[in-house]
């Protein structure tokens, strides 16, 4: 059985634009997330779903899954994350 760690991450930051991949001590935000799952001994998955082409080539980059592309009506300051 696959524990998977989901991590939504969005690109539309209002208050900081990019936040999620900008540098935050020498890495993005988004990798801070994506290496405590990898740190899991119970999780065998990681997937990020974003809307962001950009988001998802760092995601990839540090080792995360993106299999499909959030719809960008559901990466608004609402959208419910399930």
């Amino acid at each position: 059985m696959d524990t998977i760690a989901y991590i939504p991450v969005r690109g539309g930051s209002k208050g900081v634009p990019k936040k999620n991949i900008s540098p935050l001590g020498g890495f993005p935000l988004v990798a801070y997330s994506i290496a405590c799952a990898k740190l899991s001994k119970h999780i065998n998955r990681i997937i990020v779903s974003t809307e962001s082409e950009e988001i998802a080539t760092v995601a990839r980059d540090y080792g995360a899954e993106v299999p499909f592309m959030r719809p960008e009506k559901y990466a608004q300051d609402h959208s419910p994350d399930r």
